[in-house]
């Protein structure tokens, strides 16, 4: 019998002996450059509110990628 997490679309993964709920969407692996990584700093110090939403939506690596490659350019 499925649990009502499982019903509804939701995973596991196993850790040692425990099943665990993956509970945030898993992000794509992007390297961040060092203006990337500075503004993420920024952003957890002086907005956590966004910083935690672009987390918990699985979009933080790709914005901080993408205000990298501006700030390079």
């Amino acid at each position: 019998m499925k649990s009502l997490f499982e019903q509804m679309g939701g995973t596991y993964t196993k850790v040692g002996d425990y099943y665990l709920p993956n509970l945030l969407p898993a992000e794509k692996e992007i390297e961040i450059g060092i203006w990337g990584q500075r503004h993420a700093r920024y952003l957890k110090k002086h907005h956590k509110v966004v910083y935690y939403e672009l987390l918990t939506r699985g979009k933080l690596n790709e914005y901080l990628a993408d205000l990298n490659e501006q700030a390079e350019d």
